[in-house]
């Protein structure tokens, strides 16, 4: 039996000029600090190894030197492939201008490139990144002119269009882990991630290159059990124990919580709630859009605070929250922890986790934007003058079935006041952030459209949805006036027909009762029946089918107010600022057949979106129902024969539907 471990300085010796180096890490957390720290000393005290490529998943540092911002001394790197730059600010930098070669791919493409590289296969087919500025027909994810080579290329499989990621052999892999044993089993009972140290250990052992694992301490041969070594002592060729601690901690602001490696599990109770201001307003109403029992994905800065939301309003026990490292269930940590969760259900495997976005699983992603654009296109790649990187953002965004961007409407010094329910903009954000065209395109609003991908644009001021003519401007906030506060504030002019006032319970430090929204606990109020004239009155202003059970909800308090009035009714429908997901248009329609089928003998319905109107109309023609739906109330009104003077006035006899069903 081998001894494996050795010294750090010994192990980093062992690798030579031009090798590719990957290195496991997400944002602050899981970082091999001592084996970074000793490569840099080697090339700083000897000029070498020279000319080393750099791929990494999420970014791996503080932004200030740590992590892979250690790597940036001119002549280490010659090559870098990353999903985030902003980690490394310095090798961002060089990248910039264009001393160095590099490319920015989709965080979930290159931890599943590992698994690629491990089974000797020469790359990805994926439809992640289509559209954006990965795609070849734009920039083929090169950072600069100096990158010259092709690792993107657009095929086509079966008539559709499809992304060919090349897979680039590893020399070395630095992992992490907690525990090893003298043969290099490797265990992680403290990490709080397990990211892709198996799969990238396996891509460099089968390269023939050289697996360098950091942990915290060295146990007995044997004591390991089976299912608790994450990594097999077969792949790994080095071990260094992280000299000091501190180049082992959790992450750069957290030595070490066993809340977050799941050996403990804490209370959340007592967390404390969100100041009312203007990321907590964006919170709140993203936080609408929440579904219960779906699997949601939260994104870093305004979105992390949907969290606190789902908590403040007792909402967590009925969504499974996740993030892209691996962390499913529980309360996702922010800040420096951010990627872990305190009490999470599970922990998987990062390129496992992209599996699951990447074929479906999310229901719904909330998301950060720096820049939108009158086509609905997003940007938190690169802008301002910084190449920041996409991360995990293109997987997320375009394999969500529902998007939510978050952010407030202008960036750098916005400062808002909330008073008696309503928002006034003190000082307006030096930056706009919904500009003409966006600098690079990191989600496509056009490509969403194509999929009827459901997606909303939230600030503190106002709400957009995405329509086949761009932005529609449909909710707007108490107190702001639309022309100065939000057109005046705009490189383009939105769609604008009759927005609705954003939910006053946004903007009173109270709680919202959000599970009874979100559950449609309420439901039934919205609808009454006028037993005299036989006339069902349903009113749906304001609410939102996000969700299949949304629909299922509203056929059964439909169907029990129509089996308490006995016979078939003649139903009028106001879907006056209703809006409905756009992939939920045919199942929408399908619950109308059924009511035609079983309830109705007529129904007529208006909105004064001519957007809905449309979709409306298309999908109740092709289920070969009468596609008539009005612009106004009085003309469907009409449609089944009340008079002009009777349109909105029910009969004294008219009951609220829970009357009628004993509530």
């Amino acid at each position: 039996m081998k001894d494996k471990v050795i010294k750090a300085d010994e192990a980093i010796a062992l690798i030579h000029d031009n090798d590719v180096v990957t290195t496991t890490g997400f944002v602050q957390s899981c970082i091999p600090e001592a084996l970074h720290a000793a490569l840099e000393k080697r090339y700083v005290e000897t000029g070498a190894p020279r000319d080393l490529t750099l791929i990494m998943c999420a970014g791996a540092g503080d932004s200030k030197g740590l992590g892979t911002g250690r790597l940036h001394h001119e002549g280490l790197l010659k090559r870098v492939i990353a999903a985030n730059f902003g980690r490394m600010p310095k090798v961002a930098e060089a990248a910039q201008q264009s001393k160095i070669c590099g490319y920015n791919l989709p965080q979930g493409v290159i931890s599943q490139l590992y698994r690629a590289c491990a089974a000797g296969q020469p790359g990805l087919f994926s439809k992640v990144g289509l559209h954006t500025y990965v795609d070849p027909r734009l920039d083929g994810g090169k950072v600069n002119d100096v990158t010259q080579e092709d690792i993107v290329k657009l095929v086509e499989v079966d008539g559709e269009e499809w992304l060919f990621y090349k897979a680039t052999k590893i020399d070395v892999a630095f992992i992490r882990a907690t525990s090893a044993d003298p043969s290099g089993n490797l265990s992680m009972e403290k990490e709080a991630l397990t990211l892709d140290s198996l799969a990238q250990a396996m891509a460099a052992y089968n390269n023939g290159g050289l697996v360098i694992a950091q942990v915290e301490r060295i146990v007995e041969q044997g004591s390991l059990k089976p299912k608790e070594v994450k990594v097999p002592g077969i792949l790994v060729d080095c071990v260094v124990v992280a000299d000091p601690p501190e180049m082992h901690r959790m992450n750069y602001g957290v030595m070490y919580d066993p809340a977050l490696s799941g050996e403990i599990r804490v209370p959340v109770d007592a967390m404390p709630k969100m100041p009312l201001d203007a990321r907590k307003i964006i919170a709140r109403r993203a936080a609408f859009e929440l579904p219960p029992n779906g699997a949601v994905n939260l994104g870093v800065g305004a979105p992390d605070g949907v969290a606190s939301i789902a908590n403040e309003e007792k909402v967590t026990p009925y969504i499974t929250l996740t993030t892209e490292a691996g962390a499913v269930g529980g309360v996702l940590a922010g800040g420096s922890s951010f990627g872990s969760s305190a009490n999470a259900h599970a922990i998987i495997d990062q390129n496992t986790m992209f599996d699951f976005y990447d074929g479906g699983g999310l229901d719904l992603t909330c998301l950060g934007m720096a820049e939108c654009d009158e086509q609905g296109n997003v940007n938190t790649s690169r802008f301002g003058g910084r190449l920041n990187g996409c991360g995990g953002f293109i997987n997320i965004s375009q394999n969500s079935r529902a998007v939510v961007f978050a952010g407030t409407f202008t960036a750098g010094g916005l400062k808002v006041e909330i008073d008696d329910g309503k928002l006034n903009i003190v000082q307006e954000g030096r930056a706009k952030k919904f500009v003409k065209q966006v600098e690079q395109i990191t989600f496509s609003g056009t490509f969403a459209q194509q999929r009827s991908q459901p997606v909303i644009y939230v600030t503190e001021r106002c709400v957009f949805q995405l329509t086949p003519e761009g932005l529609e401007l449909i909710e707007v906030a108490p107190g702001i006036d639309i022309d100065r506060d939000i057109l005046a504030q705009m490189d383009f002019t939105p769609l604008v027909q009759k927005p609705m006032p954003m939910d006053r319970r946004l903007f009173i430090d109270e709680p919202m009762e959000l599970l009874s929204d979100l559950m449609n606990l309420k439901l039934w109020e919205r609808v009454s029946y006028d037993q005299d004239r036989n006339i069902l009155f349903l009113n749906l202003e304001g609410w939102s089918v996000r969700k299949k059970s949304d629909i299922e909800d509203l056929q059964k308090v439909l169907s029990d107010a129509c089996e308490k009035a006995g016979k078939r009714v003649n139903a009028v429908v106001n879907h006056d600022g209703c809006r409905i997901a756009e992939d939920l248009y045919d199942d929408y329609a399908a619950m109308i057949e059924y009511m035609m089928e079983h309830h109705y003998a007529s129904t007529t319905r208006y909105t004064t979106s001519a957007f809905m109107r449309l979709k409306m109309q298309e999908a109740l023609s092709k289920r070969g129902l009468a596609p008539h739906v009005f612009e106004k109330a009085s003309e469907a009104h009409k449609a089944i024969g009340l008079e002009e003077d009777q349109i909105g006035k029910p009969k004294s006899r008219a009951q609220p539907a829970e009357a009628q069903m004993g509530k």
